[in-house]
C-alpha cells in the first residue's frame, strides 16, 4: 500500500463528512462560543488514542496471540457492518449516540473519530509493514487534518450541503467502504489460507 492510498483510507474510515451531523447533534447544548474549543480538543484526544494504537497495537496483538490475518478478517468485518449501517441506516440502531451534557471523550473522540474501524486500519497498516511507520504515521495526521478541518467547518458545510446533501455524501462514502472492507476480509482469508498452507 503506498502512503497515498493509506491516506484515502484512513481518510474514508474516519468518515468526516458523515460525522458532521453526529457532531452537531452531540453539541446542541455546548455554548456557542465553546464547541469549537470541545471540537479541537476531542480531535487532539482521538489523534493520542490513533497514535498510540498505531505504534503499540503490534505488541498488544502480540499477547493477545492475535495474528495478522486475523486482524484482517475482523477489521473487514468492523468495516463492513459500519458500511452498511452508513448506506443502509437503521431507525432501531442509530449510529448516533446520546448525549446530555458537553461531550468528552466519548462519543466524539471515541468512537466517531478513533473508532473501531479506524484502530482497527492502523494496527494492520503497523502490523503488515512496521519499519515503514513514518509514513503511516504521516498518512494519519494527513488524514485526521483534512478530517478536522471538515469537522471544524461543520456548521458551514450544513447549510451549504444541507441535510440531504451530507446524507448523500456518507452514503457513498459507505458504499466505497463497503469494498475497503471486503478487500480487507478476503486479504485476511487469504493471509489465513497461505499461513495454513491451504
Amino acid at each position: 500500500m503506498t502512503w497515498l492510498s493509506a491516506t484515502l483510507l484512513l481518510f474514508l474510515v474516519m468518515d468526516p463528512l458523515g460525522n458532521v451531523p453526529f457532531f452537531l447533534a452531540a453539541l446542541g447544548r455546548v455554548a456557542e462560543h465553546r464547541r469549537q474549543r470541545v471540537i479541537i480538543r476531542e480531535l487532539l484526544i482521538a489523534l493520542a488514542v490513533l497514535v498510540v494504537f498505531l505504534f503499540l497495537g503490534r505488541y498488544i496483538m502480540q499477547v493477545l496471540g492475535l495474528t495478522q490475518p486475523a486482524l484482517g478478517v475482523a477489521g473487514g468485518v468492523v468495516l463492513l457492518v459500519i458500511a452498511l449501517r452508513m448506506v443502509f441506516p437503521s431507525r432501531e440502531h442509530p449510529l448516533e449516540e446520546a448525549v446530555d451534557a458537553e461531550p468528552f471523550i466519548v462519543p466524539l473522540a471515541i468512537p466517531y473519530v478513533a473508532g473501531p474501524s479506524t484502530i482497527a486500519t492502523v494496527l494492520l497498516l503497523m502490523s503488515r509493514e512496521p519499519t515503514r511507520w513514518p509514513e503511516w504515521l504521516a498518512a494519519l495526521f494527513v488524514a485526521w487534518l483534512v478530517g478536522a478541518v471538515i469537522l471544524l467547518g461543520g456548521s458551514f458545510l450544513h447549510r451549504m450541503l444541507g441535510a440531504r446533501g451530507l446524507v448523500a455524501m456518507e452514503r457513498l462514502m459507505g458504499l466505497i467502504l463497503v469494498t475497503v472492507g471486503v478487500q480487507m476480509l478476503l486479504d485476511g482469508v487469504a493471509g489465513f489460507l497461505a499461513s495454513h498452507g491451504a
